[in-house]
């Protein structure tokens, strides 16, 4: 099977390449050729830029299927698929929970949830914000479905977990338990937390392509139900330490933004997985996931995260 992956060197796209090279697929990557340009160094790379709309080096060659990992605006997915024509068989697209309505769904909801309303207007992709991003993601959902009809495949993953994670979400947890101590939680500790491991999510996207099946998938993990303060206590079991989680309430406006899997709309942390586990999802235990991401981390040698509560913040929390 000879695959194209548009955006496939950095952290989900990385995996997908992965594993497909694992199931003995011809990959070919598009990007700007900035991001893990020591990756992969035998496969084909085509160099162009999305947020310039430079989509040229699309225009020759014909493929089996894309996997479009780095589709964010409708116009960026129009694009890269006018320059695709029709030398391209499935066109899977990586979507997100965020299509879908915030409120009114109820625990263990499936693809066919509400999606919230299209937006188009958003230009950069630097101006996504929390009230765009989901729907500029509709779009390109829409847009992939109306070209290409039942070659169209949609992966929906909630939050993506794993070794070379960009966004420090769960790495913030597997840092903070491997230190010990009390925790501070500005949560439920019974909050439901959904995550699913990188290379689970690469071996779905790879079957759906083996199998040339279509229509959306919830990508969701781990597969046994969890809260989060079962997450930070397996990942303090995982690194040998143990805690104390203990539940804080920061000031107002004192609770820095997008804290690491808190989430105050539980039933989105809750969808069903039914569908992809019938279709091919893997199902890696959490403690293997977190063994992971701490090993990785510590190799690169924990560098400052980004998210979460700093040593300072949370001491401060604690006190209090």
């Amino acid at each position: 099977m000879r695959i194209l992956v548009l955006g496939g060197t950095s952290f989900v796209g990385r995996a997908i390449v992965e594993d497909a090279l694992r199931t003995g697929a011809e990959v070919t990557l598009f990007g700007r050729g900035r991001t893990g340009t020591d990756l992969f160094p035998d496969l084909p790379r085509l160099v162009g830029d999305r947020d310039t709309g430079d989509h040229a080096a699309l225009r020759d060659g014909s493929w089996d299927a894309v996997v479009d990992v780095s589709g964010y605006l409708p116009q960026q997915v129009g694009q890269a698929m006018d320059a695709l024509g029709e030398r391209v068989g499935r066109y899977l697209f990586v979507s997100s929970h965020a299509v879908y309505q915030r409120t009114g769904v109820a625990p263990g909801s499936d693809e066919s949830t509400p999606r919230r309303a299209p937006v188009r207007h958003v230009r950069h992709t630097a101006d996504l914000d929390d009230d765009t991003y989901g729907p500029a993601k509709v779009a390109c959902e829409d847009d992939v479905l109306a070209r290409h009809g039942s070659r169209a495949t949609i992966v929906r993953p909630g939050k993506v977990a794993g070794p070379h994670d960009p966004s420090d979400m769960f790495t913030y947890w597997v840092r903070r338990a491997a230190r010990g101590g009390r925790v501070a939680l500005p949560a439920d500790p019974e909050q439901p937390v959904q995550i699913i491991d990188s290379r689970d999510l690469a071996r779905l996207v790879v079957q759906l392509l083996v199998d040339d099946r279509g229509g959306a998938f919830h990508a969701v993990g781990p597969a046994e139900p969890t809260t989060l303060g079962d997450l930070i206590e397996t990942c303090a079991r995982v690194a040998g330490s143990r805690v104390e989680i203990v539940p804080v309430s920061p000031p107002p406006g004192q609770l820095p933004p997008l804290f690491p899997l808190v989430r105050t709309n539980w039933p989105s942390q809750q969808r069903s997985s039914a569908r992809a586990r019938a279709a091919g999802l893997p199902a890696t235990l959490l403690e293997v996931t977190a063994a992971d991401v701490l090993a990785w981390d510590r190799a690169r040698g924990e560098p400052p995260l980004t998210r979460g509560f700093t040593p300072q913040q949370e001491q401060a929390l604690l006190t209090r």
